[in-house]
């Protein structure tokens, strides 16, 4: 409790050791891991849907993404910021990889052309429209005593999926290798 006589809902690790007059604390935990068991009693994936709204403009033949909106089932999120900025990251890499990134070689030697920073398309910010992340922060205590799961690469995954069925949508044409290319999204639109 603060002097005032309510409770104090944050204090430093640092400090929470020196009233408890320890220099470190060390623990250690066991579980059972669900690995390699084809049907495991719960399952421990996290899961993500990403909805987006892409913008095709054929007549300056410009394809963007408008929007995007995620939501993932974490279990309990433990630290909100952190968790929408490991997201919003994976969603800015997935439009890199379904619009830009393509790596080229040289059919002489195989090795890669576009091989520096200066050569290589990635998604910046003006590619990048707002996103809407959503946690469903259901608690999941089969798991662990907190309740939360990973969000390591939920982000990513599905993103590319999504902008690529976004753009069918838009265009009538569906694209079956990334980066989205627009002369295939051109020729397909004139040829329908």
């Amino acid at each position: 409790m603060k002097a005032d006589g309510h409770w104090q809902t944050a204090l430093p690790f640092a400090d929470m050791l020196k009233r408890a007059n320890l220099r470190l604390v060390t623990g250690s935990g066991k579980s059972e891991a669900t690995f390699g068991n084809p049907k495991p009693k719960f399952s421990t994936h996290s899961f993500g849907c990403h909805f987006v709204e892409v913008t095709w403009q054929p007549e300056i033949a410009r394809l963007r993404v408008s929007r995007v909106v995620t939501v993932i089932d974490a279990g309990r999120i433990i630290n909100p910021l952190a968790g929408r900025n490991q997201i919003e990251g994976a969603v800015v890499m997935g439009i890199g990889m379904a619009l830009l990134e393509h790596t080229t070689y040289d059919p002489q030697n195989g090795a890669p052309i576009n091989s520096n920073l200066a050569d290589y398309m990635m998604a910046v910010n003006a590619d990048v429209p707002p996103i809407d992340v959503h946690f469903l922060d259901y608690p999941d205590k089969e798991i662990n005593e907190l309740g939360a799961r990973g969000i390591g690469e939920i982000g990513l995954a599905g993103i590319a999926a999504a902008i690529t069925a976004a753009a069918h949508h838009a265009t009538g044409v569906r694209v079956r290798e990334l980066p989205v290319k627009i002369e295939d999204l051109l020729t397909s639109s004139v040829l329908s």
